[in-house]
């Protein structure tokens, strides 16, 4: 996996969470499609984490080949 698409998943977590802030009931959050669409930021979120931890593993192993 390279850099580019690491970045591009990224780019698409971002644009879920977007997405799921607005089908977010802010009055009440843990009811009906509010709890899915909080589930699903949050699924975004650790996919995000994910793809940097996984970039700065490459960077780490690029550095220790050297």
């Amino acid at each position: 996996m390279n850099k580019t698409f690491a970045v591009v998943l990224i780019i698409l977590a971002l644009g879920l969470i977007a997405y799921n802030v607005t089908m977010v009931d802010f009055e009440n959050p843990l009811k009906g499609d509010s709890t899915i669409a909080l589930i699903g930021i949050v699924a975004s979120l650790c996919a995000i984490v994910l793809m940097l931890i996984f970039m700065t593993s490459k960077k780490i192993d690029k550095k220790l080949k050297k």
